[in-house]
């Protein structure tokens, strides 16, 4: 237990996928203001590889938030994305949905444009033409988009409700079961008893 803020520390061991040597992982429970508790997650091995998250423990109503960007201060607003959370700009063709790895981050509209930059980034150094062309054509489209340029609607629906825009403009509303249960959740889920 770690006595300075009452997180208890557990250790797992298992085997690297890489290298089959130990893998180590901690486990620390937390609280943190807005998202609640939390399990921050790190996993090393020798051989190099390091995976590290936050998982967010608390279980919420399914929620999609919808933020109209039709400014450059638009971009500005902040974006929280639990692990459990998909990201769609339909007017980029872009749903960012979660995986096996997938990590929980805060940001804004411009931070998640720039995850979606790198992503094209390597599309154009690995592919060739078709892709190569429409990647460097949404990639000027991102920068029109950061000059207030160009209007988008960022969306993010989560279905264990740990997402959210947080901004004056932006709209939410609770997901149907339906809707719900068509999302990807991510990693792991954990249920409280």
């Amino acid at each position: 237990m770690n006595s300075e803020s009452g997180s208890i520390l557990t250790i797992t061991r298992s085997v690297c996928p890489l290298c089959s040597k130990e893998l180590v992982t901690n486990w620390v429970k937390d609280n943190i203001p807005f998202f609640g508790e939390v399990m921050h997650i790190t996993s090393k091995c020798e051989c190099g590889l390091r995976y590290s998250d936050t998982m967010i423990m608390d279980q919420r109503k399914p929620v999609r938030y919808e933020l109209k960007v039709t400014t450059r201060d638009d971009i500005d607003a902040r974006v929280v994305r639990s692990t459990s959370g998909t990201i769609r700009i339909p007017e980029l063709g872009v749903d960012i949905e979660p995986g096996p790895a997938s990590e929980s981050f805060i940001s804004n509209i411009e931070g998640v444009l720039d995850r979606v930059s790198d992503i094209l980034e390597m599309v154009v150094r690995w592919n060739e033409e078709p892709k190569t062309r429409r990647a460097q054509e949404l990639q000027s489209i991102i920068e029109k988009i950061k000059a207030g340029e160009f209007e988008i609607t960022v969306i993010i629906e989560d279905p264990l409700g740990n997402s959210a825009i947080i901004a004056e403009k932006a709209t939410h509303r609770e997901l149907t079961q339906e809707e719900a249960a068509c999302l990807k959740t991510g990693m792991i889920i954990f249920e409280k008893e």
